[in-house]
């Protein structure tokens, strides 16, 4: 059975559209997203409050991948967790292919949860070591579809075949598998359901470089064929370089810059976004004298500046750093902020080494 005709089946079964029946709008769009834990500090203290994402918003359209970079603690695995529905936003609005996600209608809630679907960053630990690898791949289709034992088996060796696997591998374990075949076996499980959106935490960090090439190339592959989107969270920037399309920085829950691939990455604008590609060995292309050395402690995120939460490691603040937070604001086809943007953006004044 063709590729073709395995999603055609598994799309009838669901009772969805497949990629060139979806809605035109967006496949994800968020406004304003937050997240906030209340967090105890014991007996008669007020609790503290993390904020975790402080109010991002982007678009993913389909065929497209949005990478999220930063920092540890950044905020970046709260947020794939708010868009695979994983947990529930605070505040802000998100939807799916036009479908509010955050306050579903009646009804859609099934539907949303089978449109996005997530590889995680282990595969040792993301698959079940006492189950078939076919079982596995299988399982999805138990949970959201009517099809027979044969049309799950039958679907599930197609996926592998969609993904380099042999059909010898339906019957084995886990166990049996290199870190890049497991992930291979992780991203078959992810497709399943044709789903329109793929939340990508961290996926080929725990690969060796020579499989992490051979991994990224099968999602964009994928990608191209199946018009999926992307939701990629990761710290390697030479990764992002390689498959995003749109990068979003994040830094303490907040958007730093955002915006086209090519852009930030041959003239960022934000000291923040100067400071990661400048510490990021191997980048061709990026032209810079000396590296930037971030001076100071990353703020807790229970108790952030009142004003720019980079403020106090940056060496261009000024006195309203301190004071007022930046709205992001578009310049040079990105959103930045920072006070200081127009300048930066200035060749003549441009911070960039």
């Amino acid at each position: 059975m063709s590729a073709a005709t395995a999603a055609a089946r598994v799309e009838g079964a669901l009772g969805a559209a497949g990629p060139s029946q979806r809605p035109a709008t967006a496949v994800a769009e968020a406004r304003d997203l937050r997240q906030v834990y209340t967090i105890s500090r014991g007996w008669l203290r007020e609790p503290a409050h993390l904020h975790a994402v402080g109010g991002v918003s982007f678009t993913i359209d389909a065929g497209r991948t949005l990478a999220v970079v930063g920092e540890s603690g950044c905020g970046k695995s709260t947020l794939a967790r708010i868009v695979s529905l994983i947990e529930k936003p605070t505040g802000g609005e998100f939807s799916l292919n036009g479908v509010d996600a955050v306050h579903p209608p009646p009804g859609a809630q099934v539907r949303l949860r089978k449109s996005v679907q997530m590889v995680f960053q282990n595969p040792y630990g993301s698959l079940n070591p006492r189950k078939k690898v076919g079982a596995i791949l299988e399982a999805p289709l138990q949970i959201s579809t009517d099809l027979g034992p044969a049309e799950q088996a039958e679907l599930a060796r197609a996926m592998l075949a969609k993904v380099g696997l042999r059909p010898e591998h339906y019957a084995r374990y886990p166990h049996m598998f290199s870190g890049g075949q497991r992930q291979r076996i992780a991203i078959a499980r992810a497709l399943m359901l044709n789903p329109a959106l793929v939340v990508a935490d961290e996926p080929v960090s725990a690969l060796d470089v020579s499989v992490q090439a051979q991994v990224l190339n099968l999602l964009a592959d994928l990608q191209s064929e199946l018009g999926l989107a992307y939701l990629f969270i990761s710290h390697d920037l030479g990764v992002v370089r390689h498959i995003a399309h749109e990068v979003l920085v994040m830094y303490l829950g907040l958007a730093m810059e955002q915006g086209p691939k090519e852009r930030i990455f041959s003239r960022p604008l934000h000291p923040y976004t100067q400071a990661l590609l400048a510490s990021t060995p191997g980048m061709a292309g990026i032209a810079r004298s000396e590296r930037i050395v971030l001076k100071g402690e990353r703020p807790s995120p229970l108790d952030p500046p009142p004003g720019c939460v980079f403020s106090t490691r940056c060496a261009h603040a000024i006195e309203r750093c301190g004071t007022e937070r930046p709205a992001p604001q578009l310049l040079d086809g990105r959103q930045v902020a920072c006070h200081l943007a127009h300048q930066f953006a200035d060749p003549v004044h441009n911070i960039a080494p």
